[in-house]
């Protein structure tokens, strides 16, 4: 091989290879913070961009939600019970400036601070607030790291307690909380019908006192209803007034 043509080739080598590190091509959701020569210069994209080799270096950033998962953790509640908690957050970088320069990794921190925060805040609320009143933690999570994470060009939308896992000996003082509130409202439902029925009684006892003959028809319903049933004994009471009509035909 000629001298030249070898040193042409090499030419073509190094200029491709200066062409590969100079062409950039990001996606819509992508931003691409530059460095030149270790000095932030701004951020680019997306679409295709050009830098210059050797001088110019590119972190790339994206730009769409991304949802994260905080571990359980071990918190103890305002009345001192001891429950497992974990959560996800939905968050996405709005200055990638701040995400490169102002933090070391992000995503890193933005997690530290989702799970110190999450304890903090459970810390702060009783065992049934913590079940009860999700929406309620849920924003206070929210505001609370987002203005943490601001400062790094982080806005957190979104947090949403997962789960609560309780101890087996609360799980079952629970139950039999709910067991015992659950006989209460059948007392006081049953206690309820007997009271009602007592008052249509009295009722029933004031109409009838008010006309005998009622009492009298009522009693001829009663043996129709006996009459009804099979292989049985039926004792029909004599009225007084015919009991009184033959002790007076005796004396005589």
């Amino acid at each position: 091989m000629a001298p030249g043509t070898a040193l042409g080739i090499t030419v073509a080598v190094i200029a491709l290879f200066i062409l590969a590190n100079a062409i950039r091509i990001l996606k819509e959701y992508e931003r691409g913070v530059i460095f030149r020569l270790g000095r932030l210069v701004g951020t680019k994209g997306p679409g295709l961009i050009l830098l210059i080799p050797i001088v110019d270096k590119i972190v790339k950033i994206s730009l769409r939600v991304v949802t994260m998962d905080v571990p359980p953790q071990d918190i103890i509640t305002r009345d001192n019970v001891t429950v497992k908690v974990n959560a996800v957050i939905y968050f996405r970088v709005m200055d990638p400036n701040k995400a490169v320069v102002a933090v070391e990794d992000y995503l890193f921190a933005t997690s530290q601070i989702s799970q110190t925060t999450l304890r903090s805040v459970c810390g702060q609320v009783e065992l049934d607030d913590l079940l009860s009143n999700r929406d309620e933690i849920n924003a206070k999570l929210q505001i609370i790291i987002d203005d943490q994470t601001e400062p790094w060009g982080i806005k957190v939308s979104q947090v949403e307690v997962k789960n609560v896992d309780l101890p087996t000996e609360m799980t079952r003082a629970i139950a039999r909380q709910a067991e015992a509130e659950r006989e209460r409202r059948s007392k006081v439902i049953n206690a309820d019908g007997e009271f009602q029925a007592a008052e249509k009684l009295v009722q029933a006892a004031k109409k009838i006192e008010t006309s005998p003959i009622a009492l009298q028809l009522r009693f001829l319903e009663t043996l129709a209803a006996i009459a009804t049933e099979k292989n049985s004994t039926i004792v029909f009471p004599l009225p007084i007034e015919l009991m009184n009509a033959l002790i007076k035909k005796d004396n005589k």
